[in-house]
């Protein structure tokens, strides 16, 4: 990327992929709803840029979700990304990716999120600077084994080609990044989180970004599959929603995604999408022991190594 013609290639290169991406995960999503589709919103932003917003709502396998494609620019790179890299405050920037969040119907087919990105700072006579970010996790309501071992074999054979460094390392990462201080518990059952990568070459970085983003939907439709159907009650209903808003204060609280897409100017409607479309928060609630609402806490929000078990099973123990 010496020359910004090769600049301009590459940015195109990953543009193209995130637009196809968008479209892969969308036509998947509609297919396992069976009844809605997702509503396209073509967006500008008024300093630079715009994106694809798609919308789902009132599906009946998925409540709510949307898949959203934004590619910005700009003469100032936000606070919230210059937080970690300082030396690049005053830079001109250019940031694509698309980021999703889909909030199903049945309180036993969990929340996903995925988001894959790169940005580039960029100065008169200099090299630009760029880096990639993103993941997936997941959030159950009702935990299943099986679904967080099958979710984290995904998010390994992602990261497998590149070493097996990688996949402890962001593991651990999305562990500590989906956290909500406040209430000193994980968002969920974690996945994969990555940012500022540009510690491999160009080509390889960008490999990476595209493994992830391709086995988020590998990883999520099977699970979602199987839940859909479930039979429930109010009682999970109500779970469900009361869970909903821990999602909703990571999003508002946490989120660097929010912080940087609301600090550029970015389209408000666009960013808080990731909200569900119905929630409920309750004083001082407690799951009753021995519940499957206190199974969710005591067993599955815990940092857990999913894929601990399968290896012992393969060895025979």
């Amino acid at each position: 990327m010496n020359t910004m013609t090769s600049t301009d290639t590459r940015l195109t290169e990953v543009k193209n992929y995130l637009l196809a991406l968008q479209d892969d995960i969308c036509r998947q999503l509609e297919a396992e709803d069976g009844q809605a589709g997702f509503v396209e919103d073509n967006w500008h932003r008024e300093q630079g840029g715009g994106g694809r917003t798609r919308v789902l709502a009132g599906g009946r396998v998925i409540e709510q979700g949307g898949v959203n494609f934004s590619h910005v620019h700009g003469t100032q790179l936000p606070p919230s990304a210059t937080a970690a890299r300082p030396e690049l405050a005053g830079r001109s920037f250019q940031a694509m990716g698309v980021s999703l969040v889909i909030h199903p119907r049945n309180p036993y087919a969990p929340t996903s999120h995925a988001n894959v990105r790169l940005f580039m700072a960029e100065k008169a006579d200099e090299a630009p600077v760029w880096w990639f970010g993103g993941g997936f996790d997941l959030t159950p309501y009702y935990g299943f084994e099986e679904d967080c071992r099958a979710w984290h074999q995904q998010a390994h054979a992602a990261c497998e080609p590149f070493g097996p460094e990688v996949y402890p390392r962001y593991k651990q990462w999305c562990d500590e990044y989906f956290f909500l201080k406040h209430r000193n518990e994980p968002r969920g059952i974690g996945g994969l989180f990555f940012d500022d990568l540009n510690a491999w070459d160009f080509d390889t970085s960008f490999a990476f970004l595209r493994s992830v983003g391709d086995h988020y939907i590998q990883a999520y439709r099977p699970i979602l599959n199987r839940r859909k159907d479930t039979p429930y009650g109010e009682r999970e209903r109500d779970f469900q929603l009361y869970r909903r808003g821990r999602y909703v204060e990571f999003n508002l609280v946490y989120d660097r995604g929010t912080l940087f897409g609301l600090q550029s100017g970015g389209r408000t409607e666009s960013i808080l999408m990731s909200l569900p479309p119905l929630v409920k928060w309750c004083y001082d609630w407690q799951p009753e022991p021995g519940s499957p609402e206190a199974r969710l806490y005591s067993e599955f929000l815990t940092r857990r190594d999913w894929l601990a078990q399968q290896e012992n099973e393969g060895k025979g123990n």
